[in-house]
């Protein structure tokens, strides 16, 4: 009997130690479990706040923007002296502007007429030796039907006195 309690106190022992570790393992569990749920929760609160602040900055950072801009072009009309000033500055701006612009066209203007100069010089250059080319060949050819029509007449004048004479004869 004295073995059976020795083993009996054994299995006690072991079934108490068992039973508080698996205490401590139930706990160790639970509270892994209660910090991932901390942390999941924390995080979507974190994204929900992140959320709502973008909704609430976006427009107030709009407002913000347009306010400053109508500032920015109310801010020169202000006062008599700063319109006056304002005023000035666009004309000097319009002027320069303007200048700019004239520069440009005064200088294509310039281009243009040296171009038309450049191929009016080419046109008349090419038409001048085009006319005495054909001049040229005109008068060689003159020359030419001229040349002929002298041995024509020639030949002619020839045979008429041909005729001539053996008219006179046969008389």
């Amino acid at each position: 009997m004295a073995t059976q309690s020795k083993n009996g106190s054994k299995n006690k022992t072991q079934a108490k130690r068992a039973t508080t570790e698996a205490k401590k393992s139930a706990a160790k569990t639970a509270s892994a479990s209660k910090r991932a749920a901390t942390k999941a929760a924390a995080a979507e609160k974190n994204q929900i706040q992140t959320v709502v602040e973008t909704a609430v900055d976006v427009p107030v950072g709009a407002v913000l923007s347009v306010s400053g801009r109508v500032s920015e072009l109310v801010e020169p009309w202000t006062d008599r002296s700063k319109a006056e000033r304002q005023i000035k500055n666009y004309r000097s701006s319009l002027r320069k502007s303007i200048k700019r612009t004239e520069r440009r066209g005064t200088t294509a203007r310039r281009r243009a007429t040296t171009e038309a100069r450049r191929q009016q010089r080419t046109v008349e250059t090419t038409l001048k030796r085009n006319r005495s080319e054909v001049e040229q060949r005109v008068r060689k050819a003159i020359e030419e039907q001229t040349s002929r029509a002298q041995v024509v007449t020639g030949t002619a004048q020839t045979v008429v006195g041909t005729l001539s004479s053996q008219l006179t004869s046969l008389r």
